[in-house]
């Protein structure tokens, strides 16, 4: 099965992808657009994306894209996150002035930057990509932030490792799907909202949850685009598509402008 990914071959979605569909032929995409747009056209059948960091947060791009895209989240997967600086053979970490790497990821390091401030973290599009851009060109005074399997996949030097500010940082993927499939023991459900701005909206919305004693396990708010000081909800609460939860979204459409089911899946 072809799976669309963001990002080089050795970066995290490229080892989340491989764990979630064993077997899969990777397509790497070097923006987040692209692999929407291959699931939209067809050219995969499914796609794997970063959502959320427990360090860096939500990956804003992706959270929009869901919400603007027909895709479906069937599956997600958290993967334990550990960067390491790297670099061309023949480097030395004290020659290096620039580091590059995804902006999630140098939110996720800015503990290794503040210690090493003769080191400028600089935005790159993708963690793997970094090291294969400063190994193929050679440059001895600047590394890429990726995980060590892409070091090895583009034979570069590990100068330092686990330079993430801390252990516990997990990052959540998404198996999307453009059509609605729901696998079996399906208990977490994700969806989008919008609300009127008038007192007592967001109380409305949340009380359908809580009447049911249906659990939130998450929610926050994004801007809507060419719609300045509005906002989408985004929630995930913890059933599936069941008699209880169908109520809740049901209630919830009687007091919101807009209510998307993002997708239905098992929780890890």
């Amino acid at each position: 099965m072809k799976v669309a990914i963001q990002g080089e071959l050795g970066s995290f979605s490229h080892e989340a992808a491989r764990r979630m569909v064993p077997g899969c032929t990777l397509v790497p995409c070097a923006r987040s657009i692209e692999v929407f747009d291959h699931l939209d056209s067809g050219r995969v059948p499914v796609v794997v994306i970063p959502i959320e960091n427990t360090l860096a947060g939500t990956v804003t791009e992706h959270a929009d894209l869901l919400l603007g895209r027909e895709v479906f989240i069937q599956r997600e997967f958290r993967l334990r996150i550990v960067h390491n600086l790297i670099a061309a053979r023949g480097a030395k970490k004290a020659d290096i002035r620039r580091a590059l790497s995804h902006p999630v990821a140098l939110d996720q390091c800015r503990d290794f930057f503040r210690q090493n401030p003769q080191i400028q973290a600089t935005p790159f599009y993708d963690t793997a990509g970094s090291v294969k851009h400063v190994i193929a060109d050679r440059i001895l005074d600047t590394a890429g932030i990726a995980g060590k399997h892409a070091a090895a996949v583009y034979k570069g030097t590990i100068l330092a490792a686990g330079i993430e500010d801390d252990k516990r940082n997990f990052t959540r993927f998404f198996l999307l799907r453009k059509k609605r499939k729901i696998l079996p023991r399906a208990n977490k459900t994700s969806i989008a909202f919008g609300l009127k701005n008038i007192p007592g909206a967001l109380h409305k919305a949340l009380r359908v949850f809580a009447e049911r004693d249906i659990s939130l396990s998450k929610i926050e708010s994004r801007p809507i685009r060419g719609r300045p000081w509005e906002y989408v909800f985004y929630a995930d609460f913890l059933r599936g598509d069941d008699k209880l939860a169908r109520g809740a979204l049901l209630q919830l459409g009687t007091v919101a402008e807009m209510v998307k089911v993002l997708g239905i899946y098992p929780a890890v």
